[in-house]
Protein backbone atom coordinates (compact mmCIF):
# COMPACT_ATOMS: atom_id res chain seq x y z
CA UNK A 1 0.00 0.00 0.00
CA UNK A 2 1.29 3.41 -0.92
CA UNK A 3 2.52 5.33 2.13
CA UNK A 4 0.61 8.43 1.04
CA UNK A 5 -2.63 6.44 0.74
CA UNK A 6 -2.07 4.78 4.13
CA UNK A 7 -1.50 8.17 5.77
CA UNK A 8 -4.65 9.51 4.10
CA UNK A 9 -6.74 6.59 5.41
CA UNK A 10 -5.36 6.99 8.93
CA UNK A 11 -5.73 10.80 8.95
CA UNK A 12 -9.37 10.78 10.06
CA UNK A 13 -10.67 12.48 6.93
CA UNK A 14 -12.64 9.37 5.97
CA UNK A 15 -14.35 9.31 9.37
CA UNK A 16 -15.21 13.00 9.04
CA UNK A 17 -16.58 12.33 5.55
CA UNK A 18 -18.75 9.42 6.73
CA UNK A 19 -20.31 11.37 9.62
CA UNK A 20 -20.79 14.46 7.45
CA UNK A 21 -18.43 16.84 9.21
CA UNK A 22 -15.83 17.10 6.46
CA UNK A 23 -15.26 20.41 4.71
CA UNK A 24 -15.96 20.80 1.00
CA UNK A 25 -12.25 20.48 0.18
CA UNK A 26 -11.96 17.33 2.27
CA UNK A 27 -15.02 15.85 0.54
CA UNK A 28 -13.50 16.50 -2.87
CA UNK A 29 -10.22 14.96 -1.75
CA UNK A 30 -11.99 11.85 -0.40
CA UNK A 31 -13.95 11.41 -3.63
CA UNK A 32 -10.79 11.88 -5.72
CA UNK A 33 -8.80 9.41 -3.64
CA UNK A 34 -11.71 6.96 -3.72
CA UNK A 35 -11.75 7.01 -7.52
CA UNK A 36 -7.99 6.48 -7.90
CA UNK A 37 -7.18 4.15 -4.99
CA UNK A 38 -9.15 0.96 -4.28
CA UNK A 39 -7.70 0.86 -0.74
CA UNK A 40 -9.44 4.15 0.05
CA UNK A 41 -12.66 2.87 -1.47
CA UNK A 42 -12.44 -0.32 0.63
CA UNK A 43 -11.68 1.63 3.81
CA UNK A 44 -14.58 3.99 3.12
CA UNK A 45 -16.95 1.07 2.52
CA UNK A 46 -15.77 -0.57 5.75
CA UNK A 47 -16.29 2.66 7.71
CA UNK A 48 -19.78 3.12 6.27
CA UNK A 49 -20.65 -0.47 7.17
CA UNK A 50 -19.32 -0.01 10.71
CA UNK A 51 -21.29 3.23 11.15
CA UNK A 52 -24.44 1.57 9.85
CA UNK A 53 -23.97 -1.36 12.23
CA UNK A 54 -23.33 0.98 15.15
CA UNK A 55 -26.42 3.01 14.31
CA UNK A 56 -28.57 -0.11 14.14
CA UNK A 57 -27.25 -1.28 17.53
CA UNK A 58 -28.07 1.96 19.34
CA UNK A 59 -31.32 2.65 17.53
CA UNK A 60 -34.41 2.93 19.68
CA UNK A 61 -37.34 1.16 18.06
CA UNK A 62 -40.53 3.20 17.71
CA UNK A 63 -43.65 2.19 19.61
CA UNK A 64 -45.43 -0.78 18.00
CA UNK A 65 -48.48 1.18 16.83
CA UNK A 66 -46.51 4.15 15.40
CA UNK A 67 -46.47 2.85 11.82
CA UNK A 68 -50.29 2.54 11.80
CA UNK A 69 -50.65 6.11 13.05
CA UNK A 70 -48.20 7.44 10.45
CA UNK A 71 -49.95 5.50 7.72
CA UNK A 72 -53.35 6.86 8.82
CA UNK A 73 -52.04 10.44 8.81
CA UNK A 74 -50.44 9.90 5.41
CA UNK A 75 -53.66 8.46 3.97
CA UNK A 76 -55.59 11.40 5.39
CA UNK A 77 -53.16 13.87 3.80
CA UNK A 78 -53.18 12.05 0.47
CA UNK A 79 -56.94 12.57 0.13
CA UNK A 80 -56.53 16.37 0.19
CA UNK A 81 -56.63 17.71 -3.38
CA UNK A 82 -53.59 19.72 -4.45
CA UNK A 83 -52.92 21.81 -7.51
CA UNK A 84 -50.32 20.37 -9.92
CA UNK A 85 -46.73 21.38 -9.39
CA UNK A 86 -45.42 24.20 -11.57
CA UNK A 87 -41.92 24.41 -12.97
CA UNK A 88 -40.43 27.89 -12.69
CA UNK A 89 -37.76 29.64 -14.74
CA UNK A 90 -34.99 28.06 -12.68
CA UNK A 91 -36.50 24.59 -12.94
CA UNK A 92 -37.52 24.67 -9.26
CA UNK A 93 -40.76 23.12 -8.17
CA UNK A 94 -43.04 25.12 -5.97
CA UNK A 95 -45.69 23.76 -3.65
CA UNK A 96 -49.17 25.20 -3.77
CA UNK A 97 -50.52 26.83 -0.65
CA UNK A 98 -52.82 24.51 1.29
CA UNK A 99 -56.46 25.46 1.19
CA UNK A 100 -57.01 24.78 4.86
CA UNK A 101 -54.50 25.93 7.49
CA UNK A 102 -55.49 23.03 9.77
CA UNK A 103 -54.05 20.51 7.28
CA UNK A 104 -50.74 22.32 7.02
CA UNK A 105 -49.09 20.39 9.86
CA UNK A 106 -49.23 16.83 11.05
CA UNK A 107 -49.95 16.52 14.75
CA UNK A 108 -47.56 14.15 16.45
CA UNK A 109 -48.74 13.09 19.88
CA UNK A 110 -47.55 10.38 22.17
CA UNK A 111 -49.84 8.07 24.07
CA UNK A 112 -47.39 7.93 26.95
CA UNK A 113 -47.24 10.72 29.52
CA UNK A 114 -43.79 9.62 30.69
CA UNK A 115 -40.48 10.78 29.33
CA UNK A 116 -37.90 8.14 28.42
CA UNK A 117 -34.25 8.77 29.18
CA UNK A 118 -31.08 6.76 28.76
CA UNK A 119 -30.07 4.60 31.75
CA UNK A 120 -26.90 6.59 32.39
CA UNK A 121 -28.86 9.82 32.76
CA UNK A 122 -31.03 8.26 35.48
CA UNK A 123 -27.94 8.06 37.70
CA UNK A 124 -27.04 11.66 36.92
CA UNK A 125 -30.55 12.84 37.81
CA UNK A 126 -30.47 10.78 41.03
CA UNK A 127 -27.10 12.30 41.98
CA UNK A 128 -28.36 15.83 41.30
CA UNK A 129 -31.49 15.15 43.37
CA UNK A 130 -29.46 13.81 46.32
CA UNK A 131 -26.99 16.71 46.13
CA UNK A 132 -29.92 19.12 46.09
CA UNK A 133 -31.27 17.60 49.29
CA UNK A 134 -27.83 17.77 50.92
CA UNK A 135 -27.44 21.45 49.97
CA UNK A 136 -30.94 22.17 51.26
CA UNK A 137 -30.01 20.56 54.59
CA UNK A 138 -26.85 22.67 54.82
CA UNK A 139 -28.80 25.84 53.93
CA UNK A 140 -31.33 25.17 56.72
CA UNK A 141 -28.54 24.36 59.19
CA UNK A 142 -26.60 27.55 58.43
CA UNK A 143 -29.79 29.62 58.51
CA UNK A 144 -30.57 28.38 62.01
CA UNK A 145 -26.95 28.93 63.12
CA UNK A 146 -27.05 32.48 61.74
CA UNK A 147 -30.31 33.16 63.52
CA UNK A 148 -28.84 31.87 66.79
CA UNK A 149 -25.73 34.03 66.29
CA UNK A 150 -27.94 37.10 65.66
CA UNK A 151 -29.82 36.45 68.92
CA UNK A 152 -26.53 36.11 70.79
CA UNK A 153 -25.33 39.40 69.33
CA UNK A 154 -28.57 41.12 70.41
CA UNK A 155 -28.17 39.74 73.94
CA UNK A 156 -24.55 40.90 74.11
CA UNK A 157 -25.55 44.38 72.87
CA UNK A 158 -28.22 44.52 75.58
CA UNK A 159 -25.69 43.52 78.25
CA UNK A 160 -23.22 46.17 77.01
CA UNK A 161 -25.93 48.84 77.19
CA UNK A 162 -26.80 47.79 80.74
CA UNK A 163 -23.15 47.90 81.82
CA UNK A 164 -22.65 51.35 80.30
CA UNK A 165 -25.85 52.61 81.89
CA UNK A 166 -24.69 51.76 85.44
Amino acid sequence: MNRNVKEFIESGVLEAYVIGSASADEEREVLRMKNYHPQVKDALTELETDMEELASRIAIPPPPNMWNRIEAEFNELSTIPHAPLEIGDRQQRSRPEPENKENQYINVESESTHMRIHKNWKWVFAAVFILGKIFLGFAIYFYLENRQAQQNIQELKQQVKELRGK
